[in-house]
């Protein structure tokens, strides 16, 4: 049985009790809302009984998540930086990661990357299934439908969690893109891919034609299906057009049919979003797809934020966690320029966390604010380590308040006007001086 179908059994897993006392709500509560779809627990069969795989809840009423994107590019191979990108992305606490690899030896990047991920682990099946093509057949465009599925099998085999599966771009969406023009056409790579090889074969999206078939392979590994957003909008000027709209509401007619067969889903989106927009977005896709758990790229609330995009990424995403997103893609410093280094997938991901965490005071009241609380106690006192333990990046903190080699119980912006210390001084009569 699936997670989702013991939880509709009335049974009680070890995974929802975790959750239930790492997120300090009520079993009961945690078995119903996954037996509903509200909340999902990636983890693929094949790593189930792998002790040192975290379990991690996304969803309704749970904190909001984080995801890193780690992996090559058709032009920067270097599995080792790989490697120390997914052992950075763990230190500074991602919940979750994905290969989007697209250069190298596919299989052998994801297996390695798997084994020092101790995260539910995702892919972008569909760029292995292009690539492999194209090295076989000279072109990506010529792959079948058996080369697709076989390549998500093999995925769901090394035991991937989650996967990103475009199945809600369809021929008469393409075929429509080549007559209403768009600012920024389709910038997501799956999305791309599908569609040329719709208009190039003259044929439906695979993935949505074999849905069915599709769902049988997720159930038989319990594997977690996250519906692509292959028509996001890539520029502002895009958001929420015929295109975004049209997919979303293909998704939600899968997100019921995955339900139907005890699959897990989540939606993507939305990309490219004005601040004004993104409460309406997250409504509208918690309306149209029954409140499923929502994966966000950013959103990125400017187009022109080229090596910020962290942070552009970061305004957005704390809105869309404060009304109701349930886990949030990172952006790095390099997006819309260049591969990530570590340093920047560091930058990226403690942003996106300080964002989730930021929504998540809005969306879950008390329950968040703990933290928040101890640090402010903290400061009254000028107890430094304490502080420094509660930030995100200690070592970073810990450079910054030693930068001037001098040293006192404030900070050197204050010195010795520190408004604790004057309070301590004169307010409550400990020195006389």
């Amino acid at each position: 049985m699936t997670v989702m179908e013991e939880a509709r059994a009335g049974r009680v897993t070890e995974e929802m009790e975790f959750i239930a006392k790492l997120e300090d709500i009520p079993v009961n509560i945690i078995r119903r809302r996954v037996a509903e779809g509200k909340i999902i627990i990636p983890r693929n069969l094949r790593r189930r009984d792998h002790q040192d795989v975290k379990i991690v809840g996304v969803g309704y009423g749970l904190s909001t998540k984080v995801n890193v994107n780690i992996g090559t590019s058709t032009l920067v191979v270097d599995l080792d930086m790989e490697i120390r990108k997914a052992r950075v992305a763990i230190k500074y606490g991602t919940d979750t990661i994905m290969d989007l690899s697209t250069g190298g030896d596919l299989d052998l990047i994801r297996r390695k990357l798997m084994e020092v991920s101790p995260v539910p682990f995702g892919t972008v099946p569909i760029y292995q299934a292009f690539i492999d093509t194209a090295k076989k057949r000279k072109a990506g465009i010529h792959m079948t439908e058996d080369d697709i599925f076989r390549t998500i099998e093999k995925h769901l085999k090394d035991g991937v969690d989650f996967m990103t599966i475009h199945a809600g771009i369809l021929r008469e969406h393409a075929e429509k893109l080549k007559k209403i023009p768009r600012v920024a056409g389709i910038v997501s790579r799956g999305g791309t891919i599908l569609a040329a090889w719709m208009i190039y074969n003259q044929q439906e999206n695979p993935l949505y034609k074999n849905y069915d078939y599709l769902l049988e392979m997720f159930k038989e590994y319990d594997a977690v299906i996250s519906l692509g957003d292959a028509l996001r909008p890539g520029a502002i000027a895009d958001s929420h057009d015929y295109f975004q709209l049209a997919e979303m509401l293909v998704v939600s007619r899968l997100v019921k049919r995955a339900w139907q067969y005890g699959v897990q889903v989540m939606v993507e989106g939305p990309g490219h979003v004005p601040l004004n927009e993104i409460a309406a977005n997250i409504r509208l896709e918690k309306s149209l797809c029954y409140g499923a758990p929502y994966y966000v790229l950013g959103p990125l609330v400017t187009d022109i934020a080229a090596g910020y995009d962290h942070i552009s990424s970061a305004i957005g995403a704390a809105i869309a966690a404060a009304e109701g997103a349930d886990l949030i893609c990172y952006l790095t410093p390099a997006e819309h320029l260049s591969l990530p280094n570590e340093e920047q997938v560091k930058d990226g991901l403690i942003a996106a966390k300080i964002a989730a965490h930021a929504g998540d005071i809005v969306k879950l009241g008390e329950r968040a604010k703990k933290k928040d609380l101890e640090m402010s106690i903290a400061r009254a006192k000028l107890d430094w380590e304490t502080m420094l333990r509660l930030v995100p990046d200690k070592e970073r903190a810990r450079r910054i308040r030693d930068q001037f080699g001098v040293r006192t119980s404030a900070c050197t912006m204050c010195g010795d006007l520190c408004v604790y210390l004057l309070l301590e001084r004169y307010v409550k009569g400990k020195d006389n001086a």
